[in-house]
């Protein structure tokens, strides 16, 4: 008689320069799927780390046959990573966590609690980050307040890496075709019945971030262009505004100078008419600058090939 179908549930864990955080994540990670009545697989996905990642992962993989290892051949970033361990795994649902011990490996069976209470998306919601500093805590808040006033495609605030996407959600997801990219933004996009987690995330074990400030704000601007067309348009906006300006300037001076003779208009000198012709033709130029924008906003959405809908699978 063959024996009742287990699911199985498969991490994601990204690593770039962790050699030193790799063996404790692993003891944890270990200890914690012990403990679940499903089969597990583990997915490291080495971004071609410059320290010793790569020899502990394969000691890790040698003695474990549930651990796999990707490695890069170049760095392609943590978002490309995370991205090939989900294209790469074969579970019933995965879990995305951090290499760093930032993420508790502790909650990864409270997220399979709620996707098996029906949730396709687990998301972890960082309350507080211990350690995080007054800077970068600020303009967390400052980039969503932002994104979420101008995308198309709301983000939840707080909202980390750390989640749990259902094997439907992955198959979805790795219909997704475009290079720069935010992965949570995409799951974000995609839909789906959702949970929350929320956390307090602890302090980096070991080693230096990867993910410096310059890192953060080019993720924050491919946040802004991926799911969003307003820097596109801003052009066509500030066009319109600076044409109605110099637009009723213009009437102004010309009514005041040669139909109302007033003493402020007789005052108003060539050069300053000049400046105001200038300003509003710089508007029209900026005004078909943005109609432009919406021709390449069309061509920026077809490029991207996102899929035109997403079919929930009608499951047994």
């Amino acid at each position: 008689m063959n024996s009742p179908y287990r699911k199985k549930i498969s991490i994601v864990v990204p690593v770039f320069n962790e050699e030193l955080n790799v063996p404790t994540l692993y003891q944890r990670l270990k200890k914690v799927l012990s403990a679940l009545s499903y089969d597990t697989e583990t997915l490291f996905v080495n971004d071609a780390s410059t320290d010793g990642s790569q020899a502990v992962l394969e000691g890790i993989a040698a003695h474990d046959p549930a651990v796999k290892v990707i490695e890069f051949t170049r760095n392609f970033g943590k978002e490309i990573a995370t991205t090939a361990g989900i294209n790469q795994c074969t579970g019933d649902a995965c879990i995305i966590i951090d290499a760093d011990l930032q993420h508790p490996v502790e909650l990864i069976p409270e997220f399979i609690t709620r996707w098996e209470h029906g949730a396709e998306v687990v998301v972890g919601i960082r309350r507080s980050n211990r350690g995080e500093g007054f800077i970068k805590r600020i303009g967390s808040r400052l980039f969503y307040r932002i994104l979420n006033s101008i995308a198309h495609t709301k983000l939840t605030a707080y909202a980390t890496d750390f989640r749990l996407l259902d094997r439907e959600v992955i198959d979805s997801f790795n219909r997704f075709t475009e290079q720069n990219r935010i992965t949570r933004g995409l799951i974000d996009w995609l839909g789906y019945r959702r949970d929350y987690v929320h956390f307090t995330a602890n302090e980096r074990m070991q080693g230096i971030a990867s993910y410096n400030f310059i890192k953060l704000l080019s993720l924050a601007m491919n946040s802004f262009v991926s799911l969003s067309l307003f820097p596109l348009r801003l052009a066509g906006y500030l066009g319109i505004i600076i044409t109605l300006f110099a637009g009723i300037m213009g009437l102004a001076i010309f009514f005041t100078k040669y139909v109302w003779i007033t003493g402020w208009g007789s005052s108003i000198s060539g050069s300053a008419i000049l400046a105001v012709i200038i300003v509003f033709l710089v508007g029209i130029v900026l005004m078909s600058l943005g109609l432009i924008a919406l021709y390449i906003a069309n061509i920026h959405s077809e490029i991207l090939n996102r899929p035109m809908y997403v079919l929930r699978k009608k499951k047994a």
